[in-house]
């Protein structure tokens, strides 16, 4: 399946906002993955995963250039679990360092609607989507 064409489709108008403006550089691999994961969005609502509280911790080998991203999703079956994961992998595979990436899929703590951000639930909010 071409999960690129997809996620295209499927997104439409509905844009990302920009990634938030960060005061300093991104201080190592793991940081500039995580900062890159912003422009990831749920496939159903126009909100990046970050935002959503789906990724849990990125963890990067500097040498390697191997990124672990541990991630949960909304729902055990949740029928974007393989969108989202091949945007992970695509879009840090565009990152010059990265050249490998892994991603872990956790389910402790569950997600709930507290793991948003305030910023995501603004995005949110202004699509008309109460949190």
């Amino acid at each position: 399946m071409n999960f690129g064409a997809v996620l295209r489709e499927t997104r439409g108008a509905r844009d990302l906002p920009p990634p938030p403006a960060f005061a300093e550089p991104a201080a190592d691999l793991a940081e500039r993955a995580r900062r890159a994961l912003y422009e990831v969005s749920d496939p159903e609502f126009p909100i990046s995963i970050v935002d959503l509280g789906l990724v849990r911790d990125v963890t990067a080998d500097e040498t390697t250039g191997a990124v672990t991203v541990h991630v949960t999703f909304t729902a055990t079956a949740c029928p974007c679990m393989d969108f989202i994961t091949w945007d992970i992998r695509e879009r840090l595979l565009g990152e010059d360092e990265i050249r490998e990436v892994e991603i872990v899929t956790v389910w402790d703590p569950p997600w709930t609607t507290a793991a948003i951000s305030e910023r995501g639930r603004a995005h949110l909010k202004s699509f008309g989507v109460a949190t």
